[in-house]
């Protein structure tokens, strides 16, 4: 009888009871969830053309606009000349007094980093804070 008693003592021994350890993994799962902070990516307000547009409206001659051309380096173009990127904010601030209706068309390569084409809206809203930023993306043609 004795025998049948340590038996049953072995066996009672050798399960193991895994409620306190799911507690466990269930308060740590709950606390990461908890403390986690869940990051909002934060969009660029970019205004791109419709592609699909066909008809075009010429511009109007009496309203010239700033164009900046950024290309595949990142070299920021205006006219023939390329400008560093700390000297945009001085070259948009000449123009703009010049035509104060002028909105600011940034035409960058679809390989050029979105960190130039912030680097020129943040110069230009310096500028004036209402200053309207348009992104015309472009890639080269095949041949």
């Amino acid at each position: 009888m004795s025998r049948r008693r340590g038996k049953a003592v072995e066996e009672e021994k050798a399960d193991i009871d895994l409620t306190p350890m799911l507690d466990v993994v269930f308060i740590m799962l709950i606390f990461f969830i908890v403390t986690a902070s869940f990051v909002k990516e934060k969009a660029l307000d970019v205004n791109v053309p419709d592609p699909d547009q066909t008809e075009q409206t010429p511009p109007d001659p009496d309203k010239q606009n700033i164009l900046l051309m950024v290309n595949s380096a990142d070299e920021i173009w205006m006219g023939k000349s390329r400008i560093d990127s700390r000297a945009v904010r001085a070259r948009i601030a000449q123009l703009y007094a010049e035509n104060p209706q002028a909105i600011v068309i940034v035409r960058a390569h679809n390989k050029s980093s979105a960190d130039t084409y912030v680097t020129i809206a943040d110069a230009a809203k310096a500028v004036n804070p209402n200053i309207q930023v348009s992104l015309v993306p472009f890639e080269d043609k095949k041949r």
